[in-house]
C-alpha cells in the first residue's frame, strides 16, 4: 500500500497538480487524492497546501520528493536490468549538457550501439544541470564545472580555452591576440551567474587586476553573440562552442590560460547502471581529437 501511496504522492509532486498526475500515470483523480490523504493520517504529516484550487508542496513534501524520486528511479533501473539481462539495452537515458557541443559526439555513438534506449537531453549551464543530476532529473551531465562533492562522480572528457570576440567593427577585429590588460574599462556582455565560462574569464581578471566594464548579463550564448553583433560589447566563450559569423572575430588571450573543461558525470550510487556505465565507456572510447562537435 505505501508503495502505491507514494506513486501518486511523487506524480503530484512532480506534475504539480493532482489533474496533472492523474492523467501522467493514468490513475483517477479521486484515487490520488485518497492515497494521499491516508498517506498524511497514517504519518500525521501535510504533504501538500492547498489554497484554493492551487496546490503547494510543503516541507515535508519536498524531503518526501527527494526520497520518492530515487524510489521511482529505483525501480525503472530494476525494470531495464529485467529487460536487458539478455544483452541489449533498453529503456531510458536522461543527459543533461551545459551545450551540445560536447555531448553532440557522444550522444551520436551512443544511439548508434544502443538503438533500444530513448535518449532525452537537457541543456543549460554547469549549476543548473548539477542540480539537476542532484534530483534524478537526468542520469548523466556532460558538465564544465564541477563542484568537490561525493556524492558525484566526474570523469575529464575535453579541453579548451577561452577566447574573446568583438564586433567585426571593434578595434580589436583586426588582432588575433590580446594581453588581459588591454581589456580594461572594456565593456562586456556577460554570461548568467553559473556559467563556467565567465566564471573561469573573472577569475583570470581578478588575478591579473583588471577591471571590465559589465553592460549587461544575459542567460545565453546565443544572446551574447547578439548583443556582441549589434555592437553593444565584448563577449567571451569556449573556442569550441564559436560559431563563425560575418559580423564577428574571436581574438586569443596570449598572457593567461583560461580554459573550460569538460567533464562528464553521475551520481556515484548511479554507477551499477548499466545504461550509464555504457555512456562513460562510449564517452572514453571516443579520441581525443574527435571529442567536439561542432
Amino acid at each position: 500500500m505505501l508503495h502505491t501511496q507514494l506513486r501518486s504522492f511523487h506524480a503530484v509532486a512532480k506534475e504539480g497538480g493532482f489533474t496533472a498526475a492523474s492523467e501522467a500515470i493514468h490513475v483517477g483523480q479521486s484515487t490520488i487524492s485518497t492515497q494521499i490523504k491516508a498517506l498524511e493520517d497514517t504519518y500525521g504529516v501535510t504533504l501538500f497546501h492547498r489554497p484554493g484550487r492551487k496546490v503547494q508542496i510543503s516541507d515535508c513534501g519536498e524531503a518526501l520528493f527527494k526520497i520518492s524520486q530515487r524510489i521511482i528511479k529505483l525501480e525503472e533501473e530494476a525494470r531495464d536490468l529485467l529487460n536487458n539481462y539478455g544483452g541489449v539495452l533498453t529503456g531510458d537515458l536522461r543527459v543533461g549538457a551545459v551545450g551540445p557541443y560536447h555531448a553532440t559526439g557522444i550522444l551520436a555513438k551512443f544511439n548508434k550501439r544502443h538503438p533500444g534506449i530513448n535518449l532525452t537531453v537537457k541543456l543549460g549551464n554547469s549549476m543548473e544541470m548539477l542540480d539537476q543530476l542532484m534530483n534524478y532529473s537526468v542520469d548523466v551531465a556532460v558538465l564544465a564545472h564541477v563542484e568537490d562533492n561525493p556524492a558525484i562522480y566526474a570523469r575529464p572528457f575535453s579541453r579548451h580555452p577561452v577566447v574573446v570576440f568583438v564586433n567585426a567593427s571593434h578595434p580589436f577585429a583586426k588582432r588575433k591576440e590580446i594581453r588581459l590588460e588591454e581589456l580594461q574599462d572594456e565593456r562586456f556582455i556577460h554570461r548568467e551567474m553559473g556559467s563556467t565560462t565567465r566564471l573561469a574569464f573573472e577569475k583570470a581578471l581578478q588575478k591579473a587586476n583588471v577591471t571590465v566594464d559589465p553592460v549587461m548579463e544575459v542567460g545565453s550564448r546565443e544572446s551574447v553573440w547578439l548583443s556582441v553583433e549589434r555592437g553593444i560589447g565584448i563577449g567571451v566563450v569556449s573556442d569550441v562552442e564559436f560559431n563563425p559569423h560575418p559580423n564577428l572575430r574571436t581574438v586569443k588571450i596570449t598572457d593567461a590560460e583560461i580554459y573550460t573543461t569538460a567533464h562528464i558525470t553521475c551520481l556515484v550510487d548511479r554507477l551499477e547502471s548499466k545504461t550509464v556505465n555504457s555512456f562513460f565507456e562510449i564517452a572514453e572510447s571516443i579520441p581525443e581529437s574527435q571529442r567536439v562537435s561542432n
